[in-house]
């Protein structure tokens, strides 16, 4: 019998898958790092590769989410990671900018494959805000080993040490979910008939996916040339290094306490303070030249878009229970983190990194007008899932 996601077990395997599928979120200061200084790349080239990354990982889920209730999760998962893996390892040996283009590429399209399924599972487990939420605490607890271990690694053995470790997270995660990857939890026979129908969904969802890609532009914009922004102002590498871990140790807390909260605070007020406040960290990170208000706002940084996206994820998955929408979270996602790494690398290139913060406060205005529209009440036509519901309910 097939693990599900009421298990200890399962829900390991999906944590693990989530940790690696959102390995950006984590690394994108030491990876762009690495390619500028180890590899030799501007910063625009830089974000260009860790753009190709993401962009794959946003084809492969939008290609995928309209497909989760007919694919194996498992077998996409575990083909997924294990690609993934292996384009990591073959980016540590390689130093032309094509081929390292194309393995990025393809690493993407692998890793986005497998985040896809592991979304949709949680999306279609009995409380997709709590596991979710469990998983984000899994991947901040991810996020203090790589930014505790990686630099070191890096001082020793060179800038090719991250993609060995990123290759390793990639073959940890395939291999456990060729072990026991979870089924999703069964649909019931109102949302199957209601996805089967060819129904529209509620139309207020692409507010929230909006949302969820301004603020994931604004993170990878930001936070993908932290490393640098601390090094040209003669912050120090001991005092970037004790930084980073210490954004690990407060991304370990953020999804975990959402998710206990999930029902002490109100989802709108949660979703339109997010986007305010990741504007005013953004600023303070690109305009700081002094070490105490750049590391306090650099902190806090990811641990709200972090606390934020478990409200969110939450609050689509309630609006469509079949698990497509969630399933497409990682294109949500990385479609922002895709054009950030780029676009901070083309604005910090012409007019220096200030206005990555300009820009991160402009977005996010765009992200707290989206979830606020998000969060207003339903229009007639986004009951029609509800009225499906009843009608399944009535039936049986």
């Amino acid at each position: 019998m097939r693990t599900t996601t009421k298990s200890g077990i399962g829900r390991l395997v999906l944590m693990t898958s989530h940790c690696a599928g959102m390995v950006d979120m984590v690394a994108l200061p030491l990876w762009v790092g690495t390619l500028v200084a180890t590899y030799l790349l501007d910063p625009q080239q830089a974000g260009g590769l860790v753009t190709l990354f993401l962009l794959g990982a946003v084809v492969a889920s939008l290609f995928l989410a309209p497909r989760f209730n007919r694919i194996d999760g498992r077998l996409a998962a575990t083909v997924g990671f294990a690609v993934a893996s292996a384009c990591f390892f073959a980016s540590a040996t390689l130093r032309r900018f094509d081929l390292l283009a194309l393995l990025h590429a393809v690493g993407g399209v692998a890793a986005g494959a497998g985040l896809s399924f592991t979304h949709g599972t949680i999306g279609r487990s009995a409380n997709p805000h709590r596991l979710f939420g469990m998983a984000g605490m899994a991947l901040g607890v991810f996020a203090v080993l790589l930014l505790g271990a990686a630099p070191q690694l890096m001082m020793r053995f060179g800038g090719a040490a991250l993609f060995y470790a990123l290759g390793v997270a990639m073959a940890i995660a395939a291999l456990l979910a060729a072990w026991r990857f979870p089924v999703a939890d069964a649909e019931t026979q109102a949302s199957r008939s209601f996805r089967e129908s060819g129904a529209r969904l509620p139309s207020r969802v692409w507010f929230g996916i909006a949302g969820i890609g301004a603020m994931a532009l604004v993170q990878a914009m930001v936070y993908s040339f932290l490393e640098r922004m601390g090094s040209e102002r003669g912050f120090g590498t001991a005092t970037l290094t004790a930084l980073l871990v210490a954004i690990g140790f407060v991304n370990m807390f953020p999804s975990g306490l959402a998710a206990f909260l999930e029902r002490r605070l109100n989802a709108t007020i949660v979703l339109c303070a997010g986007p305010a406040i990741q504007g005013v960290l953004a600023l303070t990170i690109a305009l700081s030249h002094a070490v105490a208000p750049f590391a306090v706002a650099a902190s806090v940084f990811v641990a709200v878009m972090l606390f934020t996206h478990t409200f969110a994820f939450g609050t689509l998955a309630r609006m469509d229970v079949t698990g497509r929408v969630v399933a497409a979270t990682p294109a949500m996602v990385m479609i922002g983190s895709a054009i950030g790494p780029v676009l901070g690398g083309t604005l910090a290139k012409l007019s220096g990194y200030e206005a990555l913060g300009l820009a991160g406060a402009a977005f996010d205005v765009m992200a707290l007008v989206c979830f606020w529209c998000l969060t207003r009440a339903p229009r007639s036509g986004d009951l029609e899932l509800a009225r499906h519901e009843t009608q399944g309910a009535s039936s049986s």
